[in-house]
């Protein structure tokens, strides 16, 4: 059996020549899909980001770099993930990922060129559209393979965003440190690995339909080519298509609201989904502001380790993604408690980051952290997936994605943009820290409560809460 690079063996035949059921369809989309994720992740110069905005290359003071231009991000993407999420399955996932590409570039061109506030607020702005656009590109994967692959491609997708991220990182330190090679050539660099992702996306295969919207657009087209027919005599196409458009509209937030209703009914799955939106909140602002503490903590005249640390953890989280693509355990049942007890190792990791004046300390808590959170994200990821019509990942995976940066917004606006608080960086982290113990506390007691309630003796149990996690139903 050859490779299947089109992923829609059983509708024609593919270059290979198979009808159903051909497999190997999951093949090309997630090998293209992975030198994507690895290209637009390999950004050598972000380890540094903060140092190269600081330092002689940018002239910005560590004032303005955490309180006027990092934020910018975290309220941009709050702003862009609703128009995202709502153009993104209509586009049909492709031409996204193609602006999410574009936008990484925009985004390191202006940090190359540009210099002082406003040009750098622009480029974190260009960076939280590539942000938003995240939706589409975890999403597209589960459109063009087969369900049963979902655990596997899952794992190898996010395995190749740590790997990409890991060898910018480690790139980035051996150029620093052994090549003595200026951050300005590093963020050439990553203008380069960026640029080799847009062009990848080109070549990802369209899907033929839009899944979510596709019923509703298929009866607004037939109301539309009917209702024209009717008025062409009358000479009001114009006032048809006005009038067709509005009732799409009104379909489609209609049908938003009833998926909404239904995917969030599941009590399994909408566990899964707050820890996926509370846990991208804490890992984003901790990863966005590390960079901060190491200049607190680190001694001047000790060279930073930024991106060799970045290197290991994201080489230890994306061995640690490909392992959980490969357990067999009874997620439904041990899913919760697994959530719980690593959140509260996630949660010590950063209070221990918080009090240590030790770098290597620090350094070592960090890589702790990132691993477990990214095999704890992609279990969440496909457990989601698992429990979904394919209609509604963009859907989920959006509002998942929303809710977590509407939580994150809150905490910068609190923690960072609140004048009349000014707190040190230390201080900070202590919160950050106090909020993964509250998750590791909330998902604990819910995994200890499953756990019992599973485990008792009764037949009819096992197949009662099989239903909180419903099988896909194919479209």
């Amino acid at each position: 059996m050859g490779f299947c690079w089109s992923g829609e063996c059983g509708n024609r035949p593919c270059r290979a020549g198979h009808y159903m059921p051909c497999h190997a369809g999951w093949v090309g989309p997630t090998v293209l899909l992975c030198i994507y994720g690895f290209c637009s992740m390999m950004r050598p110069i972000e380890p540094f980001l903060t140092e190269f905005l600081t330092g002689t290359c940018k002239n910005l003071t560590t004032e303005q770099v955490t309180r006027q231009v990092y934020p910018v991000w975290t309220y941009s993407s709050l702003l862009l993930l609703i128009p995202v999420l709502l153009v993104t399955d209509f586009l049909r996932y492709k031409p996204v990922i193609i602006l999410q590409g574009l936008s990484y570039v925009i985004a390191f061109l202006l940090v190359l060129v540009g210099s002082g506030v406003p040009s750098t607020q622009l480029a974190l702005f260009s960076y939280s559209i590539a942000t938003a656009a995240d939706v589409a590109y975890f999403s597209y994967i589960y459109i063009v393979v087969h369900a049963s692959y979902y655990q596997r491609v899952t794992s190898y997708v996010r395995a190749s965003i740590l790997l990409g991220y890991s060898v910018g990182g480690l790139l980035g330190q051996l150029l620093v440190s052994l090549g003595g090679v200026s951050l300005y050539c590093l963020a050439f660099v990553t203008l380069i690995s960026v640029s080799i992702a847009l062009i990848t996306s080109f070549f990802l295969p369209m899907p033929k339909t839009s899944l979510f919207l596709n019923g509703t657009y298929s009866a607004q087209q037939r109301n539309s080519d009917e209702d024209d027919h009717n008025s062409e005599s009358e000479d009001s196409d114009n006032r048809v298509k006005s009038r067709m458009a509005a009732k799409h509209i009104g379909r489609m937030f209609r049908r938003l609201i009833l998926d909404f209703k239904t995917c969030y009914s599941s009590a399994a799955l909408l566990f899964f989904c707050i820890w996926a939106a509370t846990g991208r909140c804490g890992f984003y602002q901790v990863s966005g502001y590390v960079q901060l503490l190491w200049v607190y903590i680190q001694p001047q005249n000790v060279t930073a380790y930024n991106g060799g640390v970045d290197a290991i953890s994201t080489l230890t989280g994306a061995a640690a993604t490909v392992a959980v693509g490969h357990m067999s355990l009874e997620w439904s049942v041990w899913g919760e408690l697994i959530l719980g007890g690593f959140t509260l190792l996630i949660a010590g990791s950063v209070f221990l980051m918080d009090l240590t004046d030790n770098i290597w300390i620090s350094y070592t808590c960090y890589i702790l952290f990132k691993t477990v959170y990214m095999q704890l994200s992609t279990i969440c990821t496909f457990q989601i997936a698992k429990a979904l019509n394919r209609k509604r990942y963009a859907l989920v995976f959006g509002v998942n994605s929303f809710v977590g940066t509407v939580l994150q917004s809150v905490l910068t606006a609190i923690v960072i943009n609140t004048k009349s608080l000014q707190l040190t960086i230390t201080s900070q982290f202590f919160i950050y820290a106090s909020y993964f113990a509250v998750i590791a506390l909330l998902f604990t007691v819910r995994g200890v409560y499953t756990v019992l309630h599973m485990k008792r003796p009764a037949a009819g149990n096992q197949a009662e809460r099989a239903t909180n996690l419903p099988e896909e139903s194919h479209p």
